[in-house]
């Protein structure tokens, strides 16, 4: 047994471990919020981090975009190339994870393709050297343009089983430039299959297409198989008004997701603070929406 990670401390949090992270994940009953954020990117407040920024207004956990692992840029962060988490842990008490992009360079694209750099992609290397940094989690996903595709997602699914001790998080926010339907069931299947933990799809209201009626069908297969469901901002709507993410937030709440995450398409790299406050207070009230802010990272 677990403490719900909505009601947890810091130590509590970062002493867990894969399988525990997951389970308070799941205890915390779909209220559980998820900051993207360009951390190398200068951020909003210009001597802080993204995440310290996220964290205080209700984001738990951190996940991490546009980092080459292998070369690390941390805005507003004193560290090594291989300290990074250990002081992000320090500063935030919060789980960290990272995007690494399963790059398909065989894809058909619908628009041209972003190149980035080795240290952003999934592969044997980056997976062993994100694992030797302790994050606790990795997001297998693709920004826009990069050419990531759900094939290639799904052959870093494997890769990371057997290179990486974290949760593994797998899926599309978007097309990441590729013409294939973003998700199917299937597709989600496979995912399963092939060893993820959480599957990320998009949020009812992001994409075309994508209604609540897929998003339960694909709620309740995913359960089904032992895992979790985390819906993904990642169309900018992050940068939108309250009411949107408030909006959004139900929706998908209703259709029974565990986790929703808001992306980095905001001033500085990070969604705007008060947008991460109004998804924290719709998924779960003003009491666990003060609980989160105001619990000190030392406790």
């Amino acid at each position: 047994m677990v403490k719900r990670l909505i009601s947890a401390n810091a130590s509590e949090i970062l002493s867990m471990s894969k399988e525990e992270l997951k389970l308070s994940i799941k205890a915390s009953e779909g209220r559980v919020v998820v900051s993207e954020n360009v951390a190398p990117r200068e951020s909003f407040i210009g001597d802080i981090t993204n995440a310290e920024i996220a964290k205080a207004f209700g984001a738990d956990l951190i996940l991490l975009n546009g980092v080459d692992v292998i070369h690390p840029e941390i805005f507003g962060l004193d560290h090594t190339p291989t300290s990074f988490v250990q002081e992000l842990h320090r500063l935030t008490g919060s789980p960290i994870g990272v995007n690494l992009e399963p790059v398909d360079t065989a894809a058909e694209m619908n628009e041209d393709t972003l190149s980035i750099a080795e240290g952003r992609q999934a592969s044997l290397k980056t997976l062993q050297h994100i694992d030797t940094l302790g994050m606790d989690f990795v997001c297998l996903t693709g920004n826009p343009g990069t050419g990531v595709s759900n094939k290639e997602i799904e052959s870093a699914i494997k890769l990371a089983k057997e290179n990486f001790s974290g949760l593994i998080i797998a899926g599309k926010m978007h097309g990441a430039g590729v013409n294939e339907p973003v998700v199917t069931s299937d597709q989600v299947k496979r995912f399963l299959d092939n060893g993820a933990d959480i599957i990320l799809v998009p949020a009812v209201g992001t994409v075309p297409g994508f209604n609540a009626e897929l998003l339960t069908e694909i709620v309740g297969t995913v359960h089904q198989h032992g895992g979790l469901v985390m819906t993904a901002i990642g169309t900018s709507q992050e940068s939108s008004d309250e009411d949107t993410i408030k909006q959004i937030a139900i929706q998908n709440k209703i259709c029974g997701v565990d986790m929703q995450h808001i992306g980095d398409a905001g001033y500085g790299g990070v969604a705007p603070v008060e947008n991460i406050f109004a998804m924290s207070k719709a998924l779960r009230g003003m009491r666990h929406a003060v609980s989160r802010v105001a619990r000190s990272i030392n406790r």
